[in-house]
């Protein structure tokens, strides 16, 4: 079993503008970094038509265009990008320790230094409708995609304090925005309901959930029914966002990292550091605030930086021991 064992400097899971960017400082500073992409390679970005609030973008770049450059970029330096899914690890969690990591099940790596970036998913409805018009008008982010509907009519779905937050930032952009509140009651903070209840081309409906979104190519309308009664109304829209929430991409890191209770890797103060000595996360599988892709890079960039100091700190030890 030990010759089939790989052994490498720098392991990078999920392959977004977290990973990326990962890869691209860690092959700079000869970490030799190897990627496994996952199920999904490119991450979200790959299912947004377009990108226009990423920096060097003047005219915008669509989603999967921009994860082909990012990747390039990061093979030029020396990154070896392979398709793969992790499926298991076991973190040591002694300073200097071997980090084992299974990948599809068979391979077996060990890897001095483990960057996380396996980000997180958006949570949707599951309607055929909404999954046909992803990227047709149905958008998990309207800060990313808001400004492609400024001046017209849209809708979010949601009661949390990201919808509420969401649909108010909508309405400075929007003509009009549909609420809609599954129960009779909004699970937000009492500010956020105010700030909602107070912003005037916001129509707020309780008791209410999405029975289709309507068109064939793009967004044209919406049909909503109220749970209580069963009464349907259709009214016109262009976009539609749910924000329901995010699932982060841990499930294999339970029971070896510190967790929040919604399952987001916790790191330590401003590092990406985690509580396993040489395992660092980036990106959205760390960050519930923001979930933007230029965060996400900037997080890649620092778990870079500090599996470089990690590594170069073991090295001076070992040298003061010799």
């Amino acid at each position: 079993m030990a010759d089939t064992i790989e052994k490498i400097k720098c392991l990078i899971i999920g392959s977004g503008p977290a990973g990326y960017t990962a890869a691209i400082y860690a092959s700079r500073a000869d970490l030799k970094p190897v990627m496994y992409t996952g199920m999904e390679p490119g991450g979200q970005l790959t299912t947004t038509t377009e990108v226009d609030n990423f920096p060097g973008y003047p005219d915008g770049v669509d989603g999967p265009t921009m994860m082909v450059q990012l990747q390039k970029q990061a093979e030029r330096f020396g990154t070896e990008v392979r398709i793969g899914m992790v499926t298991a690890v076991d973190f040591s969690d002694e300073v200097g320790g071997v980090h084992k990591v299974t990948v599809d099940n068979k391979k077996q790596i060990e890897a001095e230094t483990v960057i996380i970036s396996t980000g997180a998913t958006a949570k949707y409805l599951g309607l055929p409708s909404e999954q046909k018009l992803r990227g047709g008008g149905v958008s998990a982010c309207a800060v990313c995609d808001g400004f492609f509907y400024k001046g017209q009519d849209v809708a979010i779905v949601g009661g949390g304090d990201t919808a509420a937050e969401e649909a108010t930032y909508l309405a400075n952009i929007c003509n009009k925005v549909t609420m809609l509140v599954r129960k009779d009651y909004m699970k937000a903070s009492k500010a956020m309901q105010h700030r909602v209840e107070n912003t005037k081309n916001i129509d707020l409906r309780y008791n209410t959930e999405v029975d289709e979104v309507l068109g064939e190519q793009v967004v044209e309308g919406l049909r909503m029914v109220n749970n209580e009664t069963g009464e349907k109304e259709e009214i016109e829209i262009t976009g539609l966002f749910i924000a329901i929430g995010h699932k982060p991409n841990t499930e294999i890191f339970k029971e070896q990292l510190d967790m929040d209770d919604t399952g987001y890797v916790i790191t330590k103060g401003k590092s990406t550091k985690t509580n396993r000595p040489g395992v660092f996360a980036s990106g959205d599988v760390q960050d519930k605030e923001y979930r933007q892709a230029v965060t996400a890079a900037g997080t890649g960039c620092m778990a870079a930086l500090d599996a470089e100091r990690y590594l170069q700190t073991i090295e001076t030890e070992k040298t003061v021991e010799a």
